[in-house]
C-alpha cells in the first residue's frame, strides 16, 4: 500500500530518490535549497518496507505561478498511479492560497518521453498557437561574475 504525506525528506532519502531516475547528483548547499526552499513537498512511502517510493515539489511564489519542481517515482514502482497522485495532491496544495476568480499558471518541466503521463494529468505541450515554446539555459559557478 502506498501512503502520501506533506513532509519534506531529509537530504539522504532526497538523493536516493533522485539517483534512483539517474538524475544529476546535487551539492549539500543545494540539496538544503532543493528542499528547505520549496513550497511543499508530497511524498508516497511503502507501507511495507517503510521506504519512500515517491515525491514531488512545489516552487514559486504561490499566487501568481507555481512549478512542480522533482516529480520523482522510483522505477520499480512505475504504473501504479503514484505519479498522477503526486501531481493531483500537488494541484490541490497550489490552489490552497487562491481566492475567488483568481487562476495560478502550474507549469513544469518535463522529461523527454514524458510527455503523455504529463497530459494524462492535465497539462498541455508547449508551443501552442497562444503559448510560446518553454526554454531553459544552466548557470555555471564559473558563469558568475
Amino acid at each position: 500500500m502506498i501512503e502520501y504525506k506533506y513532509t519534506r525528506l531529509p537530504k539522504d532519502l532526497y538523493l536516493g530518490l533522485r539517483a534512483s531516475v539517474g538524475w544529476k547528483h546535487l551539492s549539500d548547499r543545494q540539496v538544503d535549497a532543493a528542499i528547505n526552499g520549496c513550497k511543499a513537498m508530497v511524498t508516497a512511502w511503502d507501507t511495507e518496507t517503510g521506504e519512500p517510493v515517491g515525491m514531488g515539489r512545489l516552487v514559486g511564489d504561490e499566487l501568481v505561478i507555481m512549478n512542480i519542481q522533482d516529480l520523482i517515482v522510483r522505477p520499480s514502482y512505475h504504473g501504479r498511479g503514484i505519479g498522477s497522485q503526486l501531481i493531483r495532491l500537488l494541484k490541490e496544495k497550489a490552489a490552497e492560497a487562491l481566492e475567488p476568480g483568481e487562476e495560478l499558471m502550474f507549469t513544469l518541466m518535463c522529461a523527454k518521453g514524458r510527455e503523455r503521463f504529463y497530459e494524462k494529468n492535465g497539462f498541455i505541450a508547449r508551443p501552442t498557437p497562444e503559448l510560446g515554446p518553454g526554454m531553459i539555459t544552466y548557470l555555471h559557478s564559473e558563469d558568475k561574475k
